[in-house]
């Protein structure tokens, strides 16, 4: 099939989770043959970090103006078996008017985003990246997020076909790699700062470093304001490309995944820093949410903590039990949770509606 993407990014994982996201699952569907296009909006601050211009999996057009590249994007759209906008695209109103016109034989949206989109659509806050009456015009919605959030992509936004399509992770980028002494530390967490996750974050992540100081801990992560409430045993890295992201788990006892409030309350949202360090072999610690057994099994292969002592508790584990632990996280997501199962799931979702 041809693909044609409207997304937010696949250039830059500079302060996003998006990049990873697409660059597992389209890596794994040109693998399986597929022809891939993928329109992005040049933004000054995604430029300054970009960390893949030149994919090998899919045609990347970087656009200054929607007026400059509607004419291509039609032509794309011309032969397209399958349309995709994304949430978060900064062009998606207009994207969305080009590709339900178009002759493609699946128009489809993809949110990333998924709780973040029903709690503002019961706002004033009406995302930007929505048509404005919502989406059953799309032949097929997939979310990142699943278990009541497809229901309420349904009832409140129209959606007539819904699917999760979760996370990845690309087994040959994300795997056991030897440490490396600028990563070294006791316990790593990878993000972007987000204010929803900051309450979660100072209680798992700065309250043990506090409880621990003679202990390493780690943070990579960008747009960090300067109030963050450092310790004398936190370091902090800006920016951690993903070429780089093995050495950075594979250089931690522990990492730690933490989830955004809003998605840690809809639950089914498997991060996927989940999949990538589970796939480095790392131990993951993680804060709690609804229908996390049904990507990791609690105190198998993840370490569930809900405060700075269960932290400390977990670090505490031999290193045989760390090691036991990761090993079955690593087998779950190789066997599970890769970009191949994944794109899988993407042409099952796309021959259903055909």
């Amino acid at each position: 099939m041809k693909l044609v993407i409207f997304g937010l990014t696949v250039s830059s994982s500079w302060g996003n989770g998006h990049a990873t996201v697409w660059r597992a699952l389209l890596a794994a569907l040109h693998e399986r043959h597929h022809r891939i296009v993928f329109f992005e909006a040049d933004v000054p601050y995604y430029a300054e970090h970009r960390d893949l211009r030149e994919p090998e999996f899919a045609a990347l057009h970087l656009y200054s103006s929607w007026e400059s590249v509607v004419e291509r994007a039609n032509l794309e759209l011309a032969d397209a078996d399958v349309a995709v906008i994304s949430s978060y695209c900064p062009h998606a109103r207009q994207a969305a008017q080009i590709v339900l016109s178009s002759e493609a034989r699946v128009r489809v949206f993809y949110d990333l985003d998924t709780p973040v989109t029903l709690n503002q659509s019961l706002t004033d806050r009406w995302p930007a990246y929505l048509p404005p009456n919502g989406l059953g015009d799309f032949d097929l919605v997939l979310s990142f997020t699943g278990g009541p959030a497809l229901q309420e992509l349904r009832n409140r936004l129209g959606a007539r076909r819904v699917s999760p399509l979760y996370g990845s992770v690309d087994p040959t980028l994300y795997r056991p790699v030897a440490s490396a002494a600028k990563y070294r530390c006791d316990l790593s967490y990878l993000g972007t700062y987000a204010a929803d996750r900051q309450h979660a974050l100072e209680r798992l992540f700065v309250d043990a470093a506090q409880l621990l100081p003679m202990s390493r801990f780690l943070l990579g992560g960008s747009l960090y304001p300067p109030w963050f409430p450092w310790k004398p045993n936190i370091w902090h890295v800006s920016h951690v490309s993903p070429e780089e992201h093995p050495r950075f788990y594979c250089s931690s006892k522990a990492t730690l995944n933490v989830t955004r409030g809003v998605m840690a309350e809809m639950g089914y949202c498997p991060s996927g820093r989940l999949f990538e360090a589970a796939a480095c072999g790392t131990l993951i610690l993680s804060d709690d949410w609804g229908g996390m057994d049904q990507f990791f099994a609690p105190g198998g292969e993840i370490l569930i903590v809900k405060d700075a002592d269960e932290v400390v508790e977990a670090l505490s584990l031999s290193e045989a039990e760390r090691s036991r632990i990761a090993k079955t996280a690593r087998e779950r997501a190789l066997e599970y949770h890769t970009g191949s199962n994944r794109a899988c799931e993407f042409e099952r979702c796309i021959s259903e509606v055909i």
